[in-house]
């Protein structure tokens, strides 16, 4: 009996013989078998469950493929300008992509696993310092400075707590947390698969990135944006790590600078009697109000009410007997960082990080508020947000400094968990200006405009204030209006008529108010491009006062002209000790 021969032979078990065929044939991949041993051409049965895992295998191996490659994309591609965050940023051909693949090409399995691991790393390290370089960009229009800026992440911490809880301050700081760590984990892992797929695909891989070099290199050359200031050729990131190393170089180097400015104070030496003649016996208050920007009196949508509120207040004054200049100075930060603000008006040296902020507040600069000490005021700091130790104090020269709870204020809070404006100025004339006081000069930072801006308190009888238990139940505003515009300008509009009430109600002849803001608000009210410039204003009853600083060319009024001066912050100490000094009366 032949092989092909289908009957079987005496005493044989076809059932046995055709399933051992069957496995062999079966294990072999040989053509199938019928169920009597017999060839058939019919396709074998697949097993739909195993197809169904392949599927669902292969699907999740290319979701995966594809989210390495995007996370590698957006770690090259992100932008770090808020500005710039657009879906077209991420059309573009990222140089140094190009050569990391060429350089995968190259190398040998191990090698090449060692490299991926270390670019991987590094990349997402650039990536947390983008990421931290677009929220900086959107609040404080600049980019995150590794010397100088670790203090604002606590600053930003302290705010959550402040303002919506201890809750959601721990889970922002876990969620960043965890979001430092994961980042340059993730970004490290995508770029191992993405170099497995290149060394497995390296025909098509070289193909691509060859292509592609010569895109970037034609594009380069010819300039081409898909829109303007986004080229597509992009900027490669060791340019962007080049400049970061400068940045840090520079602010290691800051202090150097620093002692150079310090070392030329012209005031530094000039005994008291010689200075600030021309203020003795006043009272001069020194306000910072939060956020007050150029934006709140110039924006389309903000101006209005606000430039009503300040006309009117011109009006009120005039009929009061007080006179007002105001102009612009250039602040040294926007969007928040009021201290640094205040550091640098009070000491007239440009504080605009944190790193010159400590190195400058540990030095023995004459502050304005030294000044005044210096020629025989009382001086005394109305901190209405200070729940803690602060050292920082001592540097302003303060005879008292008045914290949250010094203040006696037994209210609802409101933005930013303080007290409102008005109780803050009510607590200071208590304090310091009670009948037969010593002429006091202050230093007042007005928070009621700070973000969140809302619940914006109500303006109430001077005589009402007390404890603040007038104002129960008056903080619970819809909050859907918060980080808005319009409740920022309602916040600037509730001080900037408080302090017109305050000198109302308590300016004498021996009252001098000095009121500005600290910097900008945040971009999502100012727009783009919109300067760091805030308004500032003197008034004053005695006529003396403000003939001293005719020459500075400020416009009567509270309501900066647009045309007015605009001087950099850090100028306006020294151009205030001069015009109240004892040389000529007026002084430019």
């Amino acid at each position: 009996m032949t092989d092909d021969d289908p009957t079987p032979a005496a005493g044989h078990d076809p059932t046995a013989t055709d399933g051992l065929r069957r496995v062999s044939t079966d294990a072999a991949g040989s053509e199938p078998v019928g169920s009597a041993g017999t060839r058939t051409d019919a396709a074998p049965t697949a097993d739909p469950v195993q197809e169904r895992a392949g599927r669902r295998r292969r699907f999740r191996s290319g979701t995966v493929t594809v989210l390495a490659a995007a996370s590698a994309l957006v770690a090259l591609l992100l932008p770090t300008d808020v500005n710039d965050l657009t879906p077209t940023a991420f059309l573009r051909i990222p140089v140094e992509g190009l050569i990391a693949v060429a350089l995968l090409l190259a190398l040998p399995p191990r090698p090449r696993r060692i490299v991926a691991t270390v670019l991987g790393a590094l990349l997402g390290l650039v990536l947390v310092l983008k990421i931290a370089d677009l929220g900086f960009s959107a609040v404080l229009d600049r980019r995150f400075d590794l010397i100088a800026d670790w203090a604002f992440l606590a600053a930003g911490a302290e705010f959550l707590a402040e303002s919506y809880g201890r809750a959601a301050q721990v889970g922002a700081v876990v969620a960043a947390v965890a979001a430092v760590v994961a980042v340059p984990v993730l970004v490290t892992l995508s770029a191992r698969r993405l170099a497995r797929l290149v060394a497995g695909h390296r025909g098509v891989s070289a193909r691509v990135a060859t292509a592609l070099g010569a895109a970037w290199v034609a594009c380069a050359v010819l300039g081409a944006q898909l829109v303007p200031g986004l080229p597509i050729a992009a900027g490669t990131v060791a340019a962007g790590v080049y400049d970061r190393t400068r940045q840090v170089n520079a602010g290691l180097h800051d202090q150097e600078r620093l002692r150079t400015q310090l070392a030329g104070d012209p005031f530094r030496d000039t005994p008291g009697d010689q200075l600030l003649t021309a203020l003795r016996g006043k009272d001069v208050l020194v306000t910072f109000v939060e956020s007050y920007g150029r934006v709140a009196v110039e924006d389309p949508e903000l101006a209005p009410e606000v430039d009503a509120v300040l006309d009117e207040g011109t009006r009120r004054l005039t009929a009061a007997g007080y006179g007002s200049r105001t102009a612009f100075l250039t602040s040294s930060t926007t969007g928040g960082g009021s201290w640094l603000a205040h550091a640098t008006l009070m000491s007239g040296i440009r504080a605009d990080n944190q790193l010159r902020y400590t190195n400058l507040v540990r030095s023995d600069r004459l502050t304005l508020n030294g000044a005044f000490k210096r020629a025989g005021w009382r001086t005394s700091l109305v901190m209405p947000a200070l729940t803690r130790a602060w050292p920082e104090a001592d540097f302003f020269a303060p005879d008292k400094v008045y914290g949250a709870g010094d203040l006696g204020y037994r209210g609802p809070t409101f933005s930013f968990s303080s007290p409102p404006d008005q109780f803050t100025l009510e607590a200071f004339q208590r304090a310091e200006r009670a009948p037969g006081h010593a002429p006091v000069m202050a230093e007042i930072p007005l928070l009621s405009s700070h973000l969140p801006w809302s619940p914006v308190p109500p303006l109430v009888d001077w005589d009402d204030l007390g404890d603040g238990s007038v104002f129960a139940g008056t903080n619970r505003a819809d909050r859907a209006d918060e980080g808005t515009r319009k409740a920022y300008r309602n916040s600037i509009v509730y001080t900037l008529r408080t302090l017109v009430s305050y000198v109302e109600r308590y300016g004498d002849e021996n009252l001098v108010l000095v009121f500005l803001g600290d910097h900008q608000p945040a971009r999502a009210v100012t727009g783009e491009e919109a300067g760091k410039d805030v308004p500032i204003t003197i008034v004053a009853k005695d006529p003396a006062v403000l003939d001293r600083v005719a020459g500075w060319g400020w416009r009567a009024g509270l309501n900066p002209d647009p045309n007015a001066p605009v001087w950099p912050m850090e100028e306006f100490r020294d151009r205030f000790l001069r015009a109240f000094g004892p040389q000529s009366r007026t002084h430019s």
